[in-house]
Order: C-alpha cells, then structure tokens, then sequence
C-alpha cells in the first residue's frame, strides 16, 4: 500500500567538502533499501562556486580541512540526527598529515558525536587492506592531487605496512565533473603492475565506485576505493548486516573485530 519513502533502518553521516558532491552520490550508488545517508558540508578553500578547483589542489587547505573548529562543530550537528555511524570523507588531509594525526582527529571528533562512531576513509582502507590480506598495493590519486600529495599518500600506506609498488595521480581532466568511468578504468587497468595484490582509488570526491567490479574482473585482484571502503567499515560500525553486491568484493569480508570504537 505505501510507498518507499527512502527513511533508513541504518542511517550513515557523512562529513564532506562543502562542494564536493561525490561522497554522497556514491554512498547512494552503494546503499540498498534501509540504509539511509546524511551528509553535512564543511567548508574548504580550495573550491570555488560551482564545485571549481585549482587543477592541482595546494597542500595548505588540504591540511586546514581538518582542523578545529569547523569539521568539528559539523560532527557534532551532523550527530544531533539518530546516525548509527558518521564517515570523514576526505583522503587527502590523511595522506598530507600522516596516520597519526589521523587517529587523533578520530578520537577529537568522537568527543563531539555523543558515542557515535566515526570512520576516516584513508584508516579504512588500511583496515580493508588487511581483511583481505593484500600488502602490495597499487595506488592511484585523482588528476588534481599534485605528485607530492600522491608520495605523500604512498609513505602513508607504507608506514601502515604495505609496498606501494605503484603510484601516481591518475592521467585523466583534472576536473571531478570531467571524469568519465570508462577513461578510469582504461587508465587503471593499463597501469596496474602484475605484481599489486589490490588497487586503492584515493579521494573522496573522485568518482570511482562505478569501475570497481569490472576492473576486480579484469585484473583477477580487489579493487578498493575512498568512499567504497568508508561505506564498507561504517555499515560494519553501525551492526548492519546488508548485503552489498557489484561494488566489490571488500563487501563479503568482516575483520576479526569491529568494536573499535
């Protein structure tokens, strides 16, 4: 008799750029009927209207992103709302302040969202990494990270363990509007060494998410991406035990424990 009306038995936060549509878009691309995203926007100087960016995104604004009080004051609004899990979807400000400071901003933001858990995207994809049991890694940035984001995003997988035994923005526009699946998919597939035992897409607002089961079945590995393993670690979080099918494999696998919160 009624209609579905899109309200969520397990409802996701997510904290994103103020102009930055991707997060969202894909964590609704992956959601089945029951799970429900809530985004908040915090600002970050690197846009311009119209979502517009610098073709290569500076370091500073990347690292002022997560400071205090913005992100911060958005955890707690955003955590007003019944969420059962609330991602930080910004991988860059990971990769150019390090894994450390990525645990403090974890443990800083959850003293705002009265117990609810809190994942960041880069920790996420470590934490992936390891379910699968995948340690080289073949990493890919979106075109506007500058090559020294992308270095500094590789020592970030390797002080987590890992061989990057690639690296590099990927050769596509450096416009987010730009970026068409089926140009991503040809870069990666080209680029990926026989030797990488998974791909990790970094960046939130790079639209990934649509390649990942065509390149797992071209390349024979797991296909990770920012936003895909997010999704992945806050259902986890939140208890949900949904089934998530074309989005990638990192989907069947639970780690030995997820109560980290």
């Amino acid at each position: 008799m009624w209609q579905f009306d899109g309200w969520g038995v397990t409802r996701i936060g997510v904290l994103a750029p103020h102009a930055d549509i991707n997060p969202e878009s894909e964590f609704n691309a992956m959601a089945p009927r029951g799970i429900s995203i809530h985004a908040a926007r915090v600002p970050l100087r690197a846009y311009k209207p119209g979502g517009v960016m610098d073709a290569t995104i500076a370091d500073e604004p990347v690292r002022a992103f997560a400071d205090p009080p913005l992100v911060d004051d958005a955890a707690e609004l955003l955590a007003a709302a019944p969420l059962h899990a609330i991602v930080y979807a910004f991988t860059s400000s990971s990769y150019v302040r390090g894994r450390a400071d990525d645990a403090k901003l974890k443990q800083r933001l959850e003293t705002r969202t009265r117990g609810i858990p809190v994942v960041i995207s880069s920790a996420a994809a470590v934490a992936a990494l390891k379910v699968l049991n995948a340690t080289r890694l073949a990493m890919v940035s979106p075109p506007w990270f500058s090559v020294e984001m992308d270095r500094q995003g590789a020592r970030y997988f390797q002080a987590s363990g890992f061989d990057v035994v690639h690296s590099g923005p990927a050769g596509l526009p450096s416009d987010q509007l730009a970026i068409r699946p089926g140009d991503l998919f040809e870069w990666v597939r080209t680029h990926t060494p026989k030797s990488a035992q998974a791909v990790f897409m970094g960046g939130n607002g790079f639209r990934a998410v649509g390649v990942v089961k065509a390149l797992e079945e071209n390349l024979g590995i797991p296909v990770l991406t920012a936003n895909q393993v997010s999704f992945w670690q806050a259902l986890l979080l939140s208890g949900s035990q949904v089934s998530i099918t074309n989005y990638g494999q990192i989907f069947n696998h639970r780690p030995p424990s997820v109560s980290e919160k």
